[in-house]
């Protein structure tokens, strides 16, 4: 393991600001996890008849967002490892208002699909890298901050709900491209205040290296938190991707139909809020599954079998149910002792689960187009929810991936093989720490 020089500490006063700018620019990176997501769902209907796509390549249009988190994530940690994360999440969100530009903009298919990849680089290099930024610089107060960002995600998805059909509409012919195009505006601002975040004293990029991710899938609970992560993403996108077409295909207006799903999203702003902060509670962490659990099934069973009777009801209760993605975002954090391993239990989590993810929106566009229905979907998301309960009874217990990986870490600092060191790239400084076999927590 390298060695690198202890850091030059900055005085209080400069730290404090230096704090509060990453702070203001982790939340404002949180509002433009989903814009990009969220604004194609309302206007799907206008872009398979202005790109002339089918129902398998519409059903490719709402996986390939999932699909670009999975692939892109993996190129955090070597990213984090050539630059500074604030180098990254700022050239991510530059990278994504450009996208988004493209992507409005498009007159084939396969620019729409070069401009979407652009455009979901900021929300995929930010779901991967925050969770260990939040663990470093703010260790004390990881699930205030979570809540933070986590509730930020909410308010960009649900302005972009609610939003993107109302621009199409008032723009007229062609609308549904400003209405996706309009977000990188947004994106635009956030990349200010990483641009803004100076170099923490006495780091160095080159003593960074590469973090561990194949160590860390021998864990069992990382494959637990994998598995749980993607199958509580399929619920999202299959209702972000599919639930407005569906509700217009039972007979609602496009404008209707898109406000149930701004509705649905507007739920999920209080539960990121609330339920970091609880998960942080151990004695918390399964009875707020088992509530998240209740909520899908009823909204999923009132959605497939009385659609028009209560759609209010419905999109809420599963509104509700979507508190998994925050109460995920803090496990990630609680499963792991330092930021070292936060780092790469968030890169492995969400980099395979956003590929187990993907599957879903697909599937379900394969499925609408071979039964001419909706029954596929229901049955796909309903065997999600039972498979989601039970690995919650794995994830909500009371352990660490660093005890579990500790036998297969390389000797470090003199010590015996198999030992206790493991390093990560993007720490700034670089981070070494020593994982501790009598239940201790280190500090990173």
């Amino acid at each position: 393991m390298s060695r690198s020089a202890p850091p030059v500490l900055a005085p209080a006063g400069s730290r404090r600001r230096g704090l509060a700018l990453i702070a203001v620019a982790i939340v404002l990176t949180g509002l433009n996890l989903r814009t990009a997501v969220n604004s194609i769902g309302p206007v799907l209907e206008e872009i398979e008849t202005g790109l002339g796509l089918s129902s398998g390549l519409a059903g490719l249009v709402t996986s390939l967002p999932v699909l670009c988190f999975a692939a892109l994530g993996f190129a955090g940690p070597p990213l984090s490892a050539r630059f500074r994360d604030s180098q990254v999440l700022a050239g991510a969100l530059l990278t994504m208002a450009a996208g988004l530009v493209l992507r409005s903009a498009a007159g084939s298919f396969a620019l729409f699909v070069v401009g979407t990849v652009m455009a979901m680089t900021g929300g995929a290099l930010g779901n991967v890298l925050l969770p260990s930024i939040v663990k470093r610089y703010f260790p004390d107060r990881t699930g205030l901050l979570v809540a933070a960002y986590s509730t930020a995600l909410s308010v960009g998805a649900a302005v972009a709900s609610v939003a993107t059909q109302p621009i199409a509409d008032a723009v007229g012919e062609d609308g549904w491209r400003w209405a996706l195009g309009i977000w990188a505006a947004v994106a635009l601002v956030a990349a200010l205040p990483w641009l803004l975040v100076r170099p923490t004293p006495g780091a160095s990029r080159a003593s960074h290296a590469a973090v561990g991710l194949r160590v860390v899938l021998r864990s069992r609970l990382t494959l637990a938190l994998t598995a749980f992560f993607g199958l509580q993403a399929m619920q999202a996108y299959v209702i972000v991707g599919w639930s407005a077409q569906y509700l217009r295909d039972t007979g609602l207006s496009a404008a209707t139909a898109g406000l149930l799903l701004g509705v649905n999203s507007i739920v999920a702003i209080p539960v990121n809020a609330i339920v970091p902060v609880l998960t942080v509670r151990p004695r918390w962490q399964w009875p707020l599954l088992c509530f998240f659990m209740c909520c899908y099934l009823a909204g999923w069973i009132g959605l497939w079998t009385a659609p028009l009777a209560a759609p209010w009801l419905w999109m809420v209760l599963l509104g509700l149910g979507l508190g998994t993605f925050a109460m995920v975002l803090a496990l990630l954090g609680l499963r792991a002792r330092t930021p070292v391993t936060t780092a790469a239990l968030s890169t492995v989590t969400q980099g395979w689960g956003y590929l187990v993810a993907g599957a879903g929106p697909l599937l379900v566009g394969v499925l609408r187009g071979a039964t001419g229905g909706y029954d596929g979907m229901f049955v796909l998301v309903l065997a999600g929810v039972a498979a989601l309960w039970s690995l919650g009874w794995l994830v909500t217990r009371n352990r660490y991936v660093d005890d579990e990986i500790a036998h297969l870490l390389p000797a470090a600092d003199g010590g015996s093989p198999g030992g206790d060191g493991i390093e990560v790239a993007g720490a700034e400084p670089p981070v070494s720490s020593r994982i501790s076999r009598d239940g201790g927590s280190p500090r990173g």
